[in-house]
């Protein structure tokens, strides 16, 4: 039970009680590792973090391990912040998609072991941003048009970072190997001078899911990668009581899982700058 006190006017207040949903703490974990197609090396980032209560969430410092495609992660550069890093080569994740092997992420906190398994996904580069002229719901809205060039050898997913926790989605099914332009639109107006950065993500058909799921859950809320606001199934499971290679993802243990999502994937960033 949780009071709040609620201002009726200038001269009285008064206190309401609350039932907050309660259940166990759970863990969160984010890990989506970026690699940049122009750069050599890729931090290899992962946010550790735990339910609190309702409300928030706070950082999980004591993990035993963590190892991402075989490198131990730490957080030397960051203590108590919950986030483990480590370094790999682009060519590490680029050779294992070339060869189509898994990378592993596993993580080892109070005597419970979680695992997930991806494959490397590559996308393509943006290949103009624009600003438009149209409003969607009154003049307080911008409108940023994206183009890009679609992969014509394959099935394709993207996953749109557009900044402010922002994120949209999109399928190939209708634009198979074409240039496709669509509009997004932020609700505010930016000042001349302001630059806004704008990401392509690659994505799986189950990162693309997920994503698209979140961004329905939280499009009146806080961003994705805050702690969600409903128990979306990722694609991390707590493996501590499976020793059965035929069981190794607990999917019929709908309680015994973390929030979060294990994801590599190449990413193209473009920038624009308001006129």
């Amino acid at each position: 039970m949780i009071s709040f006190i609620i201002s009726l006017n200038l001269a009285c207040e008064e206190v309401i009680e609350v039932d907050v949903p309660s259940e166990e703490p759970r863990l969160i974990i984010n890990a989506l590792v970026r690699v940049d197609p122009d750069s050599t090396f890729v931090n290899l980032r992962v946010k550790v973090g735990l339910t609190d209560s309702f409300f928030g969430e706070i950082p999980v410092t004591n993990l035993k391990q963590i190892t991402l495609g075989g490198a131990i992660l730490v957080d030397i550069d960051n203590p108590g912040s919950g986030i483990y890093e480590n370094v790999r080569t682009r060519q590490f994740f680029e050779e294992r998609a070339e060869i189509g092997d898994e990378i592993l992420l596993q993580i080892d906190w109070e005597d419970k072991l979680y695992y997930a398994s991806t494959m490397y996904v590559e996308t393509v580069p943006i290949d103009t941003l624009e600003i438009g002229t149209n409003t969607l719901f009154n003049d307080d809205d911008t409108e940023l048009i994206i183009t890009i060039t679609d992969d014509p050898d394959k099935k394709n997913y993207y996953i749109f970072d557009l900044g402010f926790g922002e994120f949209a989605t999109l399928d190939d099914e209708f634009i198979q190997g074409q240039q496709f332009s669509f509009s997004y639109f932020y609700d505010r107006q930016f000042e001349p001078g302001e630059e806004l950065t704008i990401s392509v993500l690659g994505a799986d058909q189950s990162f693309y899911n997920y994503m698209d799921l979140l961004i329905e859950q939280t499009e009146d809320n806080l961003g994705v990668f805050e702690t969600p606001a409903a128990t979306v199934r990722g694609n991390i499971f707590d493996v501590t009581e499976l020793d059965n290679i035929d069981f190794f993802d607990n999917v019929k243990i709908p309680n015994e899982f973390p929030l979060g999502y294990f994801a590599v994937v190449q990413e193209y960033k473009r920038t624009i700058i308001i006129e």
